[in-house]
């Protein structure tokens, strides 16, 4: 028997309010692995992204910076 059988075994004798709530809390636990898969392959289409960005950066010479290129006059 598998794990879903078993869910609709209890859930069919259950009350029909107590089944709208599994219901919901089904719904809202889809809910979530959804999200979580969508920031999943957001952030590997990120981490492309930058990759693509700074590809040959790493083999430019890196300015030398001293404290009088930071100071702002006004």
């Amino acid at each position: 028997m598998t794990i879903a059988d078993k869910i609709q075994g209890y859930v069919k004798r259950l009350p029909t309010s107590s089944q709208t709530a599994v219901l919901d809390f089904a719904q809202f636990l889809f809910k979530k692995a959804e999200c979580k898969q969508n920031w999943v392959e957001e952030l590997a289409w990120s981490d492309l992204s930058l990759a693509g960005a700074m590809r040959g950066m790493e083999i430019e010479d890196t300015p030398i910076y001293t404290t009088s290129d930071v100071k702002v006059l006004f």
